[in-house]
């Protein structure tokens, strides 16, 4: 086959275009950061950068989530704490009145510290946090009542205590923590503000009002220790609760770096080997043009100047 000096033109200028090309693939790699700039660069990085970069973003998704999770476990243990301090307060008033050292008058100012706890654990089952209630199950902006929307417990101008939402009425409040696992972030509200609560101390508070025996009194120790109880289990299934969720955040955490670090590992650029391979081809580019020198060989033209 005869070689031209076109043929030994062309081949040159082809060479150092793929010289040109292989000197931008690696100032890009420098000034990026990456691998690859376009899916077209390599496929298999582009496909398995995108699984990587969905996974990192559920991961992300779970943990705010969880920050949520956090938000309605903690405040309803703050609640109940708060709860249960008023209870205890209660079973003290129960004891004190029915020692019988207390005359009428005193046993009426018992009753108003009674009943002023009763409103005290009203407002606790109303409790509020970014707008939502956080005793109500599902209907977190309140009950509709004939109509109209209300609190989950109102309190009406005699100061009787009344529990808008039914039994039947509460929904637990699911939030996805992890693929496929929902958990429970509030508490049953009825299992610690049921209408049989507020009752009782009303009857308690008028029970004290009206001068009964020492007997009648002190069978309400009992009656407030139930409910202690009650506000007791319920606090103690919502530790269990907050307990797997420290877990799940944990391993979340640790997925969520294992994630990343494969992402990092599949497009992220090894900046030392990129600055290698930049200055062996440069080195190629330079021996490339000074052959090409070479092959362009003076014609007629460059002796008629």
């Amino acid at each position: 086959m005869r070689i031209t000096q076109g043929m030994l033109s062309n081949n040159m200028l082809r060479n150092i275009n793929s010289s040109y090309s292989a000197l931008d693939r690696y100032m890009d790699q420098l000034s990026s950061g990456k691998k690859i700039n376009r899916p077209s660069d390599d496929p298999v990085i582009a496909m398995k950068g995108m699984n990587y970069r969905t996974e990192v973003s559920n991961i992300e998704q779970y943990d705010r989530n969880l920050s949520e999770m956090y938000n309605w476990m903690d405040n309803s243990d703050d609640a109940l704490n708060e709860a249960t301090e008023a209870l205890k307060r209660l079973r003290d008033l129960a004891v004190q009145a029915s020692n019988g050292v207390y005359d009428e008058g005193q046993r009426t100012n018992i009753a108003e510290e009674v009943d002023q706890l009763k409103q005290h654990l009203a407002e606790i089952a109303n409790t509020k946090v970014n707008n939502k209630y956080l005793f109500n199950g599902t209907k977190t902006t309140g009950n509709t009542v004939n109509g109209e929307l209300q609190k989950p417990v109102e309190i009406d101008e005699d100061g009787n205590v009344i529990v808008t939402r039914g039994e039947e009425d509460y929904n637990a409040v699911l939030i996805e923590v992890t693929a496929g696992t929902r958990i429970q972030a509030n508490v049953n509200p009825d299992n610690v503000f049921a209408q049989e609560l507020f009752d009782e101390l009303e009857a308690f508070s008028e029970l004290l009002k009206s001068g009964a025996p020492d007997a009648e009194i002190d069978q309400y120790i009992s009656v407030v220790d139930k409910h202690i109880n009650n506000v007791v289990n319920e606090r103690a299934e919502l530790g269990a609760r907050m307990n797997r969720v420290d877990l799940i955040k944990d391993r979340l955490s640790s997925q969520a770096n294992s994630a990343k670090r494969m992402m990092s590992d599949n497009e992220d650029a090894d900046i030392a080997a990129v600055l290698l391979k930049l200055t062996s081809q440069e080195a190629v580019h330079r021996a490339a043009l000074s052959a090409g020198s070479r092959v362009i060989q003076p014609s007629l033209i460059d002796f008629l100047r």
